[in-house]
């Protein structure tokens, strides 16, 4: 046993060596703890620590008559670590279990290893499982749960895996049945009222578009809106069909479907930016820019730049199955996304991804607010407008930037149910406030100049400039 007063790298380690002969006739207890470490049974207390059960065919399987083995507890918080890249799930008592036997890897045991991790009753809305640490996941390592099997209760968890290495009990969040249930009905039915809202929104605009007269820059808008909405609808359609045949389909196809998905959410996002890029030239660069075949070349960006994201995210195996669980540990629903294995992906070219988008647009959306503001009390925009018109307009730029996208960030595990409840309604009603905001801003009316933020007519100096 190695005693932490020894040296400092060594307190959070703790470790058990035995020898055992290879004609073992019965199965191994030991117990550890992260206080006293590895032990032979008897040594500890009965239900204060966790059990490790070696099975009889580990040793039988070996061609040496003695070997050693080796069950090490490290405590990883003090050790640093054993951590994973932007791991969300919680390392029970900071306490990873090491087993070796021989020199050799043990893998593919029919009998499986048992540990049994010693808690009290866990906090509501977490998940245990069981992982091992895999040194190949990612650029420095990270936790796989293939081969292992977890079965929770109320004074301890159980997990049962086929080979040897490094244990812990993972605590990851998760949503009580109920409301993964209720979240899920929500995005369904919100999803289908978005898919034909969505198309009333792209007939409409298509139809104001060919039946009144707008000048350049009000119909190069309406395109941009057009292709923001066709990939909310395009987004809708995915998930609809995700939910419906995941579970039910084979993993080529469901790889297929996954990236499908992948692509119809970064679509949107791109054309998120667009939309404050456009915002950005018409209100705080130059207006009156030409650019031959504009809006194809934004058409371009908008449908081919998630492409290659999809591409090299599908290149190294991202998408399959993906699991959405309750606390009790059972299968809520199953998706066609990024697998749990490759969540840095989910991270970089989702949640960074739009993370960027979002700042940027904000930005932008704050100097156009200041600047419409201050048009308006030097009286250099022509008309009246009802204040609730302009309130209008301001959700629902609000809305075009992605503001709703932004409450994702804001459910971070289960901290927040509400929140949770806020993101799903208001991104499956999206479509629905942005038909609402084009047919109140676009429709032409008599002797009224239309336009989605307002015309600002000045004189020489001055340029005209629409939403």
């Amino acid at each position: 046993l190695l005693h932490s007063g020894q040296h400092s790298w060594l307190a959070g380690i703790k470790t058990l060596l035995l020898n055992v002969s290879r004609a073992v006739t019965r199965d191994i207890l030991i117990t550890f703890s992260p206080t006293t470490g590895p032990s032979r049974l008897n040594a500890t207390e009965e239900g204060k620590a966790g059990k490790i059960h070696l099975p009889r065919e580990i040793f039988q399987s070996l061609s040496s008559q003695t070997v050693s083995v080796v069950v090490t507890v490290l405590n990883i918080q003090q050790l640093g670590v054993f951590k994973e890249v932007n791991q969300t799930a919680q390392v029970l008592d900071n306490t990873v279990v090491g087993i070796t036997v021989g020199e050799s890897s043990i893998s593919g045991l029919r009998d499986p290893v048992q540990l049994t991790f010693a808690h009290r009753q866990l906090p509501h809305g977490v998940t245990p499982q069981c992982v091992f640490w895999d040194p190949s996941k990612g650029p420095g390592g990270g936790w796989r749960s293939s081969g292992c099997v977890t079965q929770p209760g109320d004074k301890g968890t159980v997990c049962s895996c086929d080979h040897l290495t490094f244990f812990t009990l993972l605590l990851s969040p998760a949503l009580d049945s109920s409301t993964a249930k209720a979240l899920m009905a929500v995005a369904t039915a919100g999803c289908g009222v978005a898919l034909a809202f969505s198309i009333f929104t792209i007939a409409f605009c298509l139809f104001i578009r060919c039946r009144f007269r707008f000048e350049e820059t009000v119909r190069i808008n309406l395109g941009l809106h057009v292709n923001l909405v066709g990939s909310l609808l395009l987004l809708n359609l995915a998930f609809l069909l995700n939910s419906g045949l995941s579970g039910r389909t084979h993993p080529g196809t469901c790889r297929v479907l996954g990236g499908l998905t992948h692509y119809c959410l970064l679509c949107c996002f791109t054309w998120t930016a667009l939309e404050g890029c456009q915002l950005y030239l018409l209100f705080v660069k130059v207006l009156g820019i030409y650019i031959h075949h504009y809006l194809a070349k934004l058409c371009l960006v908008g449908w081919g730049f998630p492409i290659l994201m999809v591409g090299v995210a599908g290149g190294i195996g991202s998408y399959g199955e993906y699991s959405i669980q309750n606390m009790d540990y059972q299968v809520i629903a199953h998706l066609c996304w990024i697998t749990s294995e490759h969540l840095l992906v989910h991270y970089i070219t989702n949640c960074g991804y739009f993370g960027l988008i979002f700042l940027f647009n904000m930005a932008v959306f704050g100097v156009v607010t200041q600047k419409s503001c201050s048009l308006q009390g030097t009286g250099a925009v022509q008309g009246h407008r009802n204040p609730w018109k302009v309130a209008l307009v301001a959700a629902g730029l609000f809305c075009l930037l992605g503001a709703t996208w932004a409450l994702a960030f804001l459910t971070y595990g289960i901290s927040s149910a509400p929140m949770l409840y806020l993101f799903t309604i208001l991104n499956s009603l999206q479509g629905i406030f942005i038909f609402i905001w084009l047919v109140v801003l676009y429709y032409p009316k008599t002797k009224e100049t239309t336009g989605s933020l307002s015309y600002i007519t000045r004189h020489d100096k001055t340029t005209t400039a629409s939403q």
